[in-house]
């Protein structure tokens, strides 16, 4: 998710969960191609498995960026058709290219001669008027004739005119009985379901017709869902780690950022929901939000968190925590 899902996200999930697949934020290729690489597709080695999502509509950039990211390290491409926003159409990428699925075929068969890393596509079940079950399927037919086995399938259509990109996760009914008959007329794709899932119990029930499940802003907005996931999607001995041993293992990355220059809300600002429903939740939320932005702020204002959340604020004065 732009703006959301960077690398210090990442860091953060990953110490929840070891199994799920991690994604970055949307980078068009001619960004990666022309920027800084390493601010825009740096990552943790202990980040894997992990995708460099990328968005574009010209293959031989795509295919040019898809070599870099490979050659970071990531474990696979993927495309974005998906997002509705409008500086992703100004620049010709995004959910505005499933109206040409020749394009995305012709983007997808290129970009895999590249890598020899999986390609895949991140897409809507519709957009504008073209949202027809037969526009979809001619969409996916397409697409995979090129070669694309995986499809991640965010169950709205988007409305390029009129709606902004907040609405558009929200407004279009979500439609997950078409993604179940995708699935149902090509079993031989690899099909992904995204979109207003809430929780592990609901990724469960969707995996009765399909094959993954996406979780975005749930496990963005209340990550500790996150830690259920291995044990229960993907049938791990692993145990489920407490909130406060999570943090605990976050000190030391945060500890490197700081000394690389970074500031402390850069990170942060991506936990602020791990205590979501709990006791001094709000406590935790209050105390990282006024002191991890100011100046010179390190490590010891995340262990007084920790002690505020745990109910042990009389040591957090001290930076101690049991």
């Amino acid at each position: 998710m732009m703006d959301w899902t960077d690398r210090h996200c990442r860091f953060f999930h990953r110490l929840l969960t070891r199994k799920a697949l991690l994604y970055t934020e949307m980078v068009t290729a001619p960004a990666v191609l022309h920027g800084a690489r390493e601010r825009l597709l740096g990552f943790a080695p202990g980040e894997h498995p992990l995708v460099l999502q990328l968005g574009g509509s010209d293959p031989a950039q795509l295919a040019d960026a898809a070599e870099i990211g490979e050659a970071f390290g990531y474990d696979e491409i993927n495309l974005n058709v998906g997002c509705p926003s409008d500086r992703v159409q100004e620049g010709r990428f995004g959910a505005c290219l499933m109206a040409e699925p020749e394009l995305v075929a012709k983007c997808i068969a290129v970009m895999r001669a590249r890598v020899r890393v999986p390609v895949t596509v991140k897409c809507r079940i519709g957009i504008d008027d073209q949202d027809s079950e037969v526009h979809f399927q001619r969409f996916i037919d397409t697409v995979a004739d090129a070669g694309a086995e995986v499809f991640i399938v965010h169950a709205r259509k988007a409305w390029l005119r009129g709606l902004s990109p907040k609405e558009n996760r929200e407004v279009p009914p979500l439609d997950y009985a078409r993604v179940y008959r995708l699935k149902s007329a090509r079993p031989d794709l690899t099909i992904v379901i995204n979109g207003g899932i809430a929780d592990v119990d609901e990724s469960e029930r969707h995996l009765q017709h399909v094959d993954g499940v996406m979780l975005g802003r749930a496990a963005y907005q209340t990550p500790y869902l996150l830690a259920d996931v291995d044990q229960r999607l993907f049938i791990s001995d692993s145990a489920v780690p407490s909130r406060g041993d999570v943090l605990r293992q976050l000190v030391p990355y945060v500890e490197r950022h700081l000394d690389a220059g970074g500031r402390l809300n850069n990170v942060t600002r991506h936990i602020l929901g791990l205590y979501h429903g709990r006791p001094r939740a709000r406590a935790f939320r209050r105390h990282l939000s006024e002191n991890a932005v100011r100046d010179g702020a390190r490590s010891d204002v995340l262990l007084q968190a920790i002690a505020i959340a745990e109910g042990v604020a009389g040591q957090a004065r001290t930076g101690a925590v049991v």
